[in-house]
C-alpha cells in the first residue's frame, strides 16, 4: 500500500497530477480544491495517498492530510459513492466542511459537489451521522500531535468555559467528560477558537447532561452558526 508521496510535479491535469519520486512516475488524482492548492510544474509537494483497486483499474488518490484521506474513505463506503464522487465532495466542501454538513444533517450541502444527487446525499447523511464525531476528533488528535491545535485536557473544557462566559456556564460538570473533550477536539478542529468551542460544548451539555459526542457537536455549532 502506497500511503504518501514526496517528489517533484511533472505536470499537472484537469484532474491528476504526474509526481516524479525517484525516477519513477505516480499518476495521482487529486479533487479541485488540493490541486489548486498544489505548487506548478518543477516543485516539489507531498501527498498522502489511497491505492484504490477495481477488477480492471488500479487508482492513486492523493490528500493534503490523513483527516482528508479518512473521509475520502468513508464516503467511499457508503451506497453510490465512488472513488470520484467522494473526491468531488471532499473538493466542493473540504474536510472541515463535509464534517459540518454530516453533523447538521445538510443534505443540501452534500449535493451542491458535482454529480451527487439528492438521494445520495441523503445517504451520506444518514449513513456516516454516527461517524463523523470519532473523524472529526481523530482530526483534533492529528492537528495537536503536529502541534497545530491546542490538546486540552477533559477537566479543562468547563473551566475555560467558565472563564469565557462565567454566567451561562454550568456550576458542575455535567454529561460525560469523555464526550465533551471529543466534541471540543472536533469543533477546534473546525476551526473554532478554544474558547469558543469550551462555551458552546458547556452550554450544550448542560442542556442535555446525558447527550454523546455527536449530540454536543451539533448542538454547539448551531450555537456557533453566523446569525441572520
Amino acid at each position: 500500500m502506497i500511503g504518501k508521496l514526496t517528489g517533484r510535479i511533472d505536470y499537472r491535469a484537469e484532474d491528476h497530477v504526474l509526481i516524479d519520486v525517484g525516477g519513477v512516475g505516480y499518476l495521482v488524482y487529486c479533487s479541485d480544491r488540493t490541486l489548486a492548492s498544489l505548487p506548478g510544474a518543477g516543485n516539489v509537494v507531498a501527498l498522502y495517498t489511497d491505492l484504490v483497486v477495481r477488477e480492471d483499474l488500479m487508482q492513486l488518490f492523493g490528500f493534503p492530510t490523513l483527516l482528508e484521506k479518512e473521509w475520502h474513505r468513508l464516503l467511499m463506503g457508503v451506497q453510490g459513492v465512488g472513488a470520484k464522487a467522494a473526491l468531488a465532495i471532499l473538493g466542493a466542501l473540504g474536510p472541515d466542511g463535509v464534517s459540518r454538513a454530516i453533523m447538521l444533517g445538510d443534505m443540501n450541502a452534500i449535493k451542491a459537489a458535482r454529480g451527487i444527487g439528492p438521494k445520495t446525499a441523503q445517504r451520506v447523511v444518514i449513513e456516516l451521522k454516527d461517524k463523523a464525531p470519532g473523524v472529526m476528533a481523530m482530526g483534533g488528535a492529528l492537528a495537536a500531535a503536529m502541534g497545530t491545535a491546542p490538546a486540552l485536557p477533559e477537566g479543562e473544557v468547563l473551566d475555560i468555559a467558565r472563564t469565557t462566559n462565567p454566567a451561562k456556564a454550568p456550576s458542575k460538570p455535567s454529561g460525560s467528560a469523555a464526550a465533551q473533550s471529543d466534541a471540543l477536539s472536533a469543533l477546534t478542529n473546525l476551526g473554532y477558537s478554544p474558547g469558543d468551542a469550551a462555551g458552546a460544548v458547556a452550554r450544550a451539555a448542560a442542556d442535555a447532561p446525558d447527550a454523546d459526542a455527536a449530540a454536543l457537536i451539533r448542538t454547539a455549532l448551531r450555537a456557533l452558526a453566523p446569525k441572520g
